[in-house]
């Protein structure tokens, strides 16, 4: 192997991620106060949203990935792509399996065909479809690929406008409210909410590097069992 791939990510980043999830995990069950009207299936929320958050982000980087890979046609920019791809794919589901638990004891169901849901499982839909375009595609599959992936992200901006869009059973958001961060929130609510945030962000991080890192090392060893046959068919 001439050029090894150097691993992407440092430990301290695994550590850091690991002992914000603790202390993300003490402020959700022990620190937040208990909603008044929702009662404990509140908490749900501080998962539900930063999923979300991280589902967008990851998204967010395989749109800025992608339109980089048709502009300097450069690998390392669909791997990024395809990596982001997969982690926004894992946090979108479960942003779609922690909704109907929050939705079960509140609105009497585990889904509607609410503007927020059916736009959230549309994105979901066609992130899926952009990893089925890799995975079986030809040659040219990973351009098509990265239009989707950019396409695609037209999405996200809908999911978010779709509340004050359209009648919807969904609740506007509560963090990220037209009042200001976390009005109407009880402060301890939303603390306990920025630190999940940022826990997820370091989890997304660590597991994103890894990923990238074994990306490389997969593209490497194809090109050394290519070159070898290569070798084995011209002897």
């Amino acid at each position: 192997m001439k050029n090894p791939p150097r691993p992407f990510g440092h430990p301290w980043l695994e550590i850091a991620a690991l002992v914000a999830m603790i202390a993300a995990l003490w402020a959700v069950f022990l620190y937040a106060p208990t909603e008044r009207t929702m009662g404990v299936v509140q908490r749900i929320f501080y998962f539900h949203v930063p999923a979300a958050f991280m589902a967008f982000l990851s998204f967010f980087t395989v749109f800025i990935a992608s339109g980089l890979y048709l502009w300097r046609e450069k690998r390392v920019y669909d791997r990024i792509a395809a990596c982001a791809a997969e982690i926004g794919i894992l946090f979108c589901t479960l942003v779609l399996m922690t909704g109907p638990l929050w939705a079960k004891p509140v609105w009497n169901v585990w889904w509607t065909w609410d503007s927020r849901l059916t736009t959230t499982l549309i994105l979901w839909l066609l992130y899926l479809a952009y990893m089925m375009i890799r995975k079986y595609g030809d040659a040219r599959s990973s351009r098509f690929a990265a239009v989707l992936g950019i396409v695609a992200f037209i999405d996200v901006p809908i999911i978010h406008m779709s509340v004050r869009w359209w009648r919807t059973l969904h609740p506007e958001p509560v963090f990220l409210a037209r009042e200001g961060v976390g009005a109407g929130m009880e402060p301890e609510m939303v603390r306990a909410l920025i630190l999940c945030i940022a826990a997820f962000v370091l989890l997304v991080a660590t597991v994103f590097a890894r990923r990238v890192s074994v990306e490389a090392a997969a593209e490497e060893v194809e090109a050394i069992r290519m070159e070898l046959r290569e070798r084995v068919e011209v002897r």
